[in-house]
């Protein structure tokens, strides 16, 4: 299941030298620009047809009644309900701690400050084709409730009879989102940011997704049309860092379970033992077979599912860096040793007793996080992405005797008159 990867020796730039996922190093473009050209011009119409044609579902109205999104917290499970309810709570205080006050500083007689502005219009993104995932629901509405968003939508593939997971409803009640459109793949990306008969367009797009869904974010933000954060949440990565000090069991289950997600995905170990990769390949072979999910746990792991043996600790972080993986778990006897050495990751998960799942669902901290190596330069989502952030520049006669000459030179030696002129006027008024 896991293909051996022995890097013991190899030194200098790994990231060309690692294998990734072909959805990785060939997204479908051509593919996604034609259905987003097709919703872009016909709309409603599109996203029916495309509904029909991807998940096999009929629809006729696209949003999902309000009613029926509010009832649905009553009727579910009271344990999946407590849950959520947990899990809504630590979610909502780790992100409330991320606010903070509008900033204030002063540069002489200069006055700045800045100004904190939630978007206007947010969308969230929630797989559920291969799975109801409830949690990415309260991971995406919840910071842009703490943020302010006036307007927070939900999107997400329908069932085959054309209804939501109840799980899912129940869940977007809870968080309190506004409107819930049973809608997803990256025809649903185009209707959000072009707008269609049924959906308004939005200012910011957030939430997991394939491979296709995460191109068409691509796609609508390079026009300009809507944000979307820079980290690419696409298939789901973990590497799994470990020793002979965890059990191979746990070590295996961890490296299958982002898999559980389904394809274009990784999963990687990384282990300085070779009895150690040994182990692990061993156990992932005999979970696989008996997982109800086998099928996509076998998609992931035929084209990213590797066991790497390194030299050392060292070179065992310095692959995981060059991996920029969404979640990296270090299963080692001392795992705070370890992450001084981390610069590249979405999450981390320290010792054998915090697996990413309970990432995935409650600790606090946002599950949706950067894929496809877009971890070397973002992070996880938070409120900020929901928020825009105006400074403010205030000044009176004085303070602007003190700096006009400067702005003056720097001005014209950019040969921009105008702006020379603008203060040279003020310096010479009465």
């Amino acid at each position: 299941m896991l293909k051996r990867l022995d890097l013991r020796g190899v030194s200098g730039d790994l990231r060309g030298r690692l294998p990734r996922p072909a959805a990785q190093v060939e997204p479908p473009i051509e593919e996604v620009r034609a259905l987003l050209a097709d919703v872009r011009e016909r709309g409603d119409e599109a996203l029916r047809e495309l509904t029909a044609r991807f998940d096999e579902a009929e629809i006729d109205e696209l949003r999902v009644p309000p009613a029926e999104v509010a009832a649905a917290l009553d009727a579910i499970d009271p344990a999946l309900r407590a849950a959520l309810e947990v899990a809504h709570r630590n979610i909502t205080a780790y992100h409330e701690a991320q606010r903070h006050p509008d900033a204030e500083h002063r540069n002489g007689g200069i006055l700045v400050r800045e100004l904190q502005r939630p978007v206007d219009r947010a969308a969230c993104y929630v797989p559920s084709a291969l799975a109801p995932l409830v949690s990415t629901v309260l991971m995406t509405a919840i910071p842009a409730k703490v943020a302010g968003v006036p307007e927070v939508v939900l999107v997400t593939s329908p069932q085959p009879d054309g209804s939501v997971a109840p799980g899912i409803l129940a869940a977007a009640a809870l968080a309190g989102v506004d409107e819930v459109y049973r809608v997803g793949g990256p025809a649903v990306i185009g209707a959000l940011a072009y707008g269609t008969e049924s959906i308004r367009p939005v200012d910011v797009i957030v939430g997991p997704g394939s491979a296709r869904v995460a191109q068409a974010k691509r796609e609508v933000a390079s026009a300009g049309l809507v944000g979307v954060p820079s980290a690419f949440a696409g298939p789901s990565e973990v590497v799994v860092v470990a020793d002979a000090t965890t059990p191979a069991e746990w070590a295996a289950m961890d490296v299958v379970l982002q898999a559980e997600h389904g394809p274009d995905g990784l999963a990687w170990l990384i282990t300085w033992d070779e009895a150690v990769a040994d182990a692990v390949t061993a156990a992932v072979a005999e979970i696989v077979p008996a997982s109800p999910r086998r099928q996509h746990l076998e998609a992931t792991l035929a084209e990213g599912g590797y066991a790497v043996v390194c030299d050392d600790p060292e070179q065992a972080l310095a692959v995981a860096n060059a991996i920029a993986p969404e979640h990296l778990e270090l299963l080692v006897e001392d795992p705070d040793a370890l992450l001084p050495l981390v610069r590249h990751a979405g999450a981390v998960f320290c010792g054998a007793y915090a697996p990413a799942s309970v990432g995935d669902y409650l600790a606090g901290p946002n599950h949706v996080l950067p894929t496809y190596g877009s971890a070397r330069f973002s992070g996880a989502l938070r409120v900020d992405d929901f928020l825009k952030h105006i400074h403010v520049v205030s000044m009176g006669a004085e303070a602007l005797a003190e700096v006009a000459e400067h702005v003056e030179v720097l001005a014209t030696y950019e040969g921009l008159d105008a702006h020379a002129r603008s203060v040279r006027l003020r310096r010479s008024a009465p």
